[in-house]
């Protein structure tokens, strides 16, 4: 084909699509509009599969939920879509004989993770309500296959792992300046800064959550001096945005969580030995045994509810007398433990809990914002929600998942000689860490908000471990 022959077909289906635009326009029909782009798109699944990764990850903060009543279905967009897309592009290649790097495949993460994997679809066979646990089940694949599974072949290439976490930052930073106009129009009233995130975030609970997780990168961006003078300035106005939006977010678990990723870190820096780690622990355990009427005497005596100033906020933490959103999380629990102990072994099914929690509820435990229907949401844990809805190994093997990924960062971080390796596989440590602490008070894996950079920080630490370990890859 000649190049007049080449610009005769572009310029022919030009025109062409053009006047069948123009028609479908006429006729109300506007999604012909949107053609070209699902071309590009499709061709990104086929030949750049990591372009697609990364557009995911740029385009999640963005990502609206909505729920069809009819049918009791839930989409994030457009995420979700396009992470279910690169599920079934996977699913037919594996098929079709292509092959993945077993390295990733025997690695102690990735085992632990398809056990993991494995025992929800056990439990998905056994649930009480097998479609919600079905829908639980592949919401499930499409977010570990893309951000585990293939986001570890893509941080093959050290570059892609910053590439990451700045494209999700980016898309957070928008919205932390979006919610903050917002929430000015409210006198950043403490109230409204339960949902002026919305419709990005669903809660202020899961927006600090995420907050909470990316504070720590932009600060080790500040301070790596492999960056120019200016990139180091745009990580600390970057960083300065989210530092705001995590105050401004009232989320008093993201706060317990942020900084408790700021004492591992001094922790990791200081080389505290773990021996001693548990000797502080065992005698904190023990201390509280000995001593837990007096500590829940006192506890008791804190009415402190939330507020909008900051240290009134923070006394409400541990206020289980009167605060209503602390109570409700005691009921939810309460209820947790009552499923789990009924079913121990193979619990009610992934995704259940919400839909089953209401009878095992108790009137002397409820609170103003309880339900008697039992359909307010979760079991605000990442842990007592699985032991209740996958039974004791369900718990078990997340935990599984948290321990080796931060045992296998710390060898990471004490093995390597590369600084950025070691700064990389620190930073992600401590990030794991604030959302593993903050899921004692909250639960947010069944979202795509929370997953993608979970996922995302353990393919980084398993990558690191694999290939960037004893010296950084760029191929």
């Amino acid at each position: 084909m000649t190049e007049r022959t080449k610009l005769y077909w572009v310029y022919g289906i030009s025109v062409l699509f053009i006047f069948l635009n123009i028609l479908m326009i006429l006729r109300d029909f506007y999604w012909l509009l949107f053609a070209p782009l699902i071309i590009v798109i499709a061709l990104l699944y086929i030949f750049s599969m990591d372009k697609v990764l990364l557009l995911i990850t740029l385009l999640t903060p963005f990502s609206v939920y909505l729920v069809h009543s009819e049918f009791n279905l839930g989409v994030s967009l457009p995420a979700e879509p396009l992470m279910f897309g690169v599920l079934i592009i996977f699913l037919l290649k594996i098929i079709g004989g292509y092959g993945f790097d077993r390295k990733i495949l025997r690695h102690p993460l990735s085992i632990a993770i398809m056990i993991n994997l494995a025992w929800i679809f056990v439990t998905t066979l056994t649930s009480e309500i097998p479609m919600v646990s079905v829908k639980f089940l592949i919401a499930r694949l499409w977010f570990v296959i893309p951000f585990f599974f293939l986001a570890a072949v893509l941080f093959k290439k050290f570059s892609n792992t910053k590439k990451f976490i700045w494209l999700y930052t980016i898309g957070l930073a928008v919205v932390v300046i979006y919610t903050s106009i917002h929430h000015a129009n409210y006198g950043f009233d403490e109230q409204a800064g339960n949902w002026v995130m919305k419709p990005f975030y669903n809660d202020h609970t899961a927006y600090g959550a995420v907050l909470a997780m990316f504070v720590p990168f932009l600060f080790a961006f500040i301070l790596d001096k492999s960056y120019s003078f200016s990139a180091r300035m745009s990580s600390f106005f970057v960083f300065l945005i989210l530092l705001t939006g995590l105050f401004l977010s009232y989320s008093r678990a993201a706060w317990i969580s942020a900084a408790v990723g700021l004492l591992v870190y001094f922790i990791i820096l200081l080389k505290i030995k773990f021996k001693y780690l548990l000797g502080i622990f065992i005698i904190l355990v023990v201390s509280f045994y000995s001593f837990q009427h007096q500590i829940i005497e006192t506890l008791e005596r804190n009415r402190q509810d939330s507020s909008a100033d900051f240290i009134e906020h923070v006394q409400s933490i541990y206020n289980i007398s009167s605060d209503a959103s602390n109570l409700e999380r005691i009921n939810r629990w309460q209820a947790g433990i009552r499923m789990f102990n009924e079913r121990p072994f193979l619990g009610w099914g992934p995704g259940t809990y919400q839909f089953l929690y209401a009878p095992y509820q108790r009137s002397k435990e409820k609170t103003i914002i309880s339900t008697n229907l039992g359909d307010m949401g979760n079991a605000h844990s990442e842990y007592i929600g699985p032991l209740a809805e996958q039974g004791v190994f369900g718990m078990i093997t997340i935990l599984a998942v948290v321990i080796i990924a931060i045992y296998t960062a710390l060898k990471v971080i004490r093995q390597t000689k590369d600084r950025e390796v070691r700064m990389m596989g620190l930073v992600a440590t401590i990030s794991l860490v604030t959302y593993f602490v903050h899921g004692f008070l909250n639960n947010f894996l069944d979202t795509d908000k929370a997953s993608v950079p979970v996922w995302g920080f353990f393919a980084m630490i398993l990558a690191l471990d694999i290939y960037h370990r004893e010296m950084k890859q760029e191929s």
